[in-house]
């Protein structure tokens, strides 16, 4: 069990310490949950009246939140409590699931894949010709990588991921469990024998420093790549259509889709189950409200509501108006 002290908390996260605690510190906890041996986080004035009956020890409070420790209690001001609440949680992350061998006997490997330094590969494992591992990449067991594809520096891989070939992936990416990576897009035209398919004979190019949740997809491209730009963020459950272009630090909340050949800026925030269109572009700085259907372009920094989505102040307009008709 990992234990620190209040001081050494408030001292890694730079942050002003209130009040007199010496406790020791084992885990974090929500406000409302949280017995004496653990720490808190009050990031709104809203949740601040909490804090008298809770239970915790300390908490770390934004600065501009108005708060008394108490007896017995202390508080660590900080600029920005949510990004403090990511620093307290990696102290306290357990140790990822142990490997007793780098590279487990049960693992197949092609004798041309190229294995970097430091790799861990867990049983049952796939690594098919020519794959390239960079250093310090974890592949935990059951996982596929299919021909040619390459995989960045310290990647880590969670069990049942598919990754198809030629896939390119870069350093620092993480992906869940049972991620698919590179399957054949959705493509079917008429025919006289019923549903010709049309071949999807791309790859999927992923940047440095991209999170995929588990059971997303992300289809390969019809001719070139479906691409995810560095630091893009996707959630569970979400689907990346063929020849999608994502750019840089995008988000994709759970749920939501993007049909063929969708592109979004860089920062694009797609909230849970909304949906967009195939061929629609949502430029930089846009934001799609959760169970929106865009189909129309989104300008850069607008952010667009409802089905069909428009901006979102002219859709709650909309709405008004609407209640205002059901009353007559």
């Amino acid at each position: 069990m990992k234990v620190f002290t209040v001081n050494e908390i408030a001292k890694l996260l730079e942050g002003e310490l209130v009040g007199n605690c010496d406790c020791k510190i084992n885990a974090p906890e929500q406000i409302e949950k949280a017995k004496s041996s653990h720490i808190t986080f009050i990031g709104n004035q809203k949740y601040a009246r909490l804090w008298g009956t809770s239970e915790a020890s300390v908490a770390v409070i934004d600065e501009k939140i108005v708060l008394e420790p108490g007896e017995g209690k202390a508080l660590i001001k900080v600029k920005n409590a949510d990004l403090a609440m990511a620093i307290i949680l990696e102290l306290f992350t357990p140790e990822p699931p142990h490997f007793s061998e780098n590279i487990h006997p049960k693992a197949i490997i092609s004798s041309t894949a190229k294995i970097g330094e430091g790799c861990k590969i867990g049983a049952n494992s796939y690594i098919g010709e020519n794959v390239v591992l960079g250093d310090n990449v974890v592949i935990y067991p059951n996982v596929s990588v299919f021909d040619d594809t390459s995989i960045g520096n310290n990647t880590v891989v969670w069990s049942g991921t598919v990754i198809r070939e030629r896939s390119e992936i870069g350093n620092n990416c993480i992906f869940h469990a049972n991620v698919s990576i590179g399957a054949d897009g959705f493509g079917y035209r008429p025919s006289e024998q019923g549903l010709t398919k049309i071949p999807h004979i791309g790859n999927v190019i992923i940047g440095n420093n991209v999170e995929i949740g588990a059971n997303s997809c992300v289809d390969r491209g019809k001719f070139s790549a479906t691409i995810l730009g560095d630091g893009c963020k996707i959630d569970n459950l979400v689907q990346i259509g063929h020849n999608s272009v994502l750019g840089k630090f995008c988000i994709m909340a759970g749920n939501s889709g993007l049909a063929g050949s969708v592109t979004l800026g860089d920062g694009v925030v797609i909230g849970g189950s909304a949906s967009i269109k195939d061929h629609t572009t949502i430029h930089s700085g846009a934001t799609v409200g959760a169970g929106s259907g865009v189909i129309a372009d989104v300008p850069a920094g607008q952010t667009v509501v409802g089905y069909p989505a428009c901006e979102a102040k002219e859709k709650l307009r909309q709405w008004v108006a609407l209640r205002k008709l059901a009353r007559k």
